[in-house]
This record gives structure tokens, C-alpha cells and sequence, in this order.
């Protein structure tokens, strides 16, 4: 029998080829899928057993529901690609464009409301929260929608918008909205997103992802108590300044005073005709 199969394979080598194809694509996608599962023990600490993600996280069934559509996608399998995200936009309420790109161990923690459009990218270990949306800016039909480097962590509510870059291990704090390239390892908060500096490092999880993304400080904040301790310094300045006037003042008023009284006290000289 194995000689048979080895004949109509040489026989038939692109047939063989076709089909070594499928298999190998076939087996990544579940290796793929075995990793979106197992990366929610890392991030998550409700999660207790493998039933239990598959079975009640939308964030999961999203993924999956997008690895098979991804790959009807690239298969120019186009509508029946759309038509299942459809469905699964329908059941998890997260829309994930089939055409996206997505690294594996991909995490979407709760999962309402997030967005990923056509030509997002996104790396290795990425975790997105609820009410994440990457957005285009454009109605152009070329790149369009943003990159997220391996390791971002992106909060709640957060929009990042247009064709950046968000570089490799960076941190978007919640209901941010990014419209700029964000550097490597960097936090950015705020509309619109500013590079921020961390208050202070957050506990690395056993696994190496740093899930404290609320660890970041309030510019605006930082921006009006600067305000305040100036405008405590101009107003003790302008007391001084007050002060000396009123000190002079009173000093050129005494020295008027005590001219007058040596002026009245002069006696007065007779001018003899």
C-alpha cells in the first residue's frame, strides 16, 4: 500500500504538494488556537479550567471564530470568510475583520465592544481589554489601521487610530485615544496620547507580562498642581513685594513729616528795610 501511495505521488507530485499544504496549515492553526487558550492562564486570574474558557469567554470564541475566517480569507475565500465573522461579531460582540493580521497567543479580556479592522497587525502576547477599537483614518483602500508590536497591553476603552506603529512592549492607558507612533516599552495616556513616564514598575506576572497598566500617572493632574505651586509662589512674591512697597512708603512719608516739623520749628529772620 505505502509503495502505491509512493507511486501516485510521484505520479501526481503537485497533488501531493497541495495536500502536504493543507495539513501543515491545518496543524498551525490549531497549534495557534492551543496557544489563544492556554495565554488566558497567564492574564487572567478567573480562569480555572480549559471547559470553562471554552465555553465562556467571548474573547476566545472571537479568536477562533477569526483564525477560521482568516484563513478562508487568505484562501480568497472572501464572503463565506465575512459571513462567519458576521455570526461571530453577532454572538460575541467583538468585530474582528477577517482580513486582519494576528499574532499567535492573542488575549481579549471580557471583549465587549472591541473593533479590529482590515489591516490592523498584530504581534505575539498582545492583550486587549474592552471597548479597544484600531481604527482607519482613511478611505483608501491600502494600510489603513494601526500595528501593535509583540507585548502591547491595551486598556479599556482605549482607540488607536490610523496607520502607526505602537512599539513592542508599550502600555495605552484606558480611553486613550493614540493618533502618533508610540516607541518601544514607552506608557502613553490621555486625548490624544501622550508618552508618559511610569510612577513605578509594575509586578511582573510568573509568566512576564506586566498586566499593570493602571500603574501610570495623570498628566493633566501632574500639569494643574505645577499650576498651583506657581501660583503659590507669585502671590507669596507678591506679598513681599506688598510688603517692601508699603515698608517704603511709610519710611518716605516719616522723612516728609519730619522735614516739615524742622521746617515749622526754624525761627523766623526779620528783614530789615
Amino acid at each position: 500500500m505505502s509503495m502505491r501511495f509512493d507511486e501516485e505521488s510521484a505520479a501526481h507530485p503537485n497533488r501531493r504538494s497541495r495536500t502536504t499544504v493543507r495539513y501543515q496549515k491545518r496543524k498551525s492553526m490549531i497549534a495557534t488556537i492551543h496557544g489563544d487558550v492556554s495565554c488566558v492562564f497567564e492574564r487572567d486570574p478567573a480562569a480555572r479550567h480549559r471547559l470553562e474558557v471554552l465555553t465562556t469567554y467571548p474573547g476566545v470564541h472571537a479568536i477562533i471564530g477569526y483564525r477560521i475566517a482568516n484563513l478562508l480569507w487568505r484562501g480568497n475565500f472572501r464572503y463565506i470568510a465575512r459571513l462567519i465573522s458576521y455570526f461571530v461579531r453577532v454572538w460575541t460582540n467583538i468585530d474582528i475583520h477577517p482580513g486582519a493580521t494576528i499574532g499567535p497567543r492573542f488575549f481579549i479580556d471580557h471583549g465587549a465592544g472591541v473593533v479590529i479592522g482590515e489591516t490592523a497587525e498584530i504581534g505575539a502576547n498582545v492583550t486587549l481589554y474592552h471597548g479597544v477599537t484600531l481604527g482607519g483614518t482613511s478611505w483608501s483602500k491600502g494600510k489603513r489601521h494601526p500595528t501593535l508590536e509583540a507585548g502591547v497591553l491595551v486598556g479599556a476603552g482605549a482607540k488607536i487610530l490610523g496607520p502607526i506603529v505602537v512599539g513592542a512592549g508599550s502600555r495605552v492607558g484606558a480611553n486613550s485615544v493614540v493618533t502618533k507612533n508610540v516607541p518601544p516599552g514607552r506608557s502613553v495616556v490621555g486625548i490624544p496620547a501622550k508618552v508618559v513616564h511610569i510612577l513605578k514598575v509594575g509586578q511582573i506576572n510568573p509568566y512576564g507580562i506586566d498586566l499593570n497598566h493602571h500603574l501610570i500617572p495623570d498628566p493633566v493632574g501632574k500639569a494643574i498642581s505645577s499650576l498651583m505651586e506657581r501660583i503659590t509662589l507669585l502671590e507669596a512674591q507678591l506679598d513681599e513685594t506688598r510688603r517692601n512697597t508699603l515698608a517704603a512708603n511709610d519710611r518716605n512719608h516719616q522723612c516728609c513729616d519730619f522735614a516739615l516739623e524742622s521746617e515749622a520749628k526754624r525761627p523766623v529772620r526779620s528783614v530789615s528795610l
